[in-house]
């Protein structure tokens, strides 16, 4: 595990330590978590722009409504 030091306002430190409080957590521990969610809302970005692919198709399995039905579905409102 590597140590670093950070350097956060104070309302925002404040936030944090009443946080891992009430979580009975470390300040360390909530903010290995704060980093941890804010890591995985970000997806990893592709090597090159020329890299990436169009993603193939789902296979969503069978229409529960036959084609001749489509145009009225799409339509209706709730």
């Amino acid at each position: 595990m590597t140590r670093t030091q950070i350097q956060l306002p104070d309302p925002l430190y404040r936030r944090l330590k009443e946080l891992a409080e009430r979580h009975d957590w470390s300040l360390a521990e909530a903010v290995r978590r704060g980093v941890e969610l804010l890591i995985h809302s970000y997806p990893e970005a592709p090597a090159s722009a020329s890299a990436w692919k169009l993603p193939g198709p789902f296979d969503f399995g069978e229409f529960k409504a036959p084609v001749s039905d489509w145009r009225q579905l799409a339509n209706e409102r709730e």
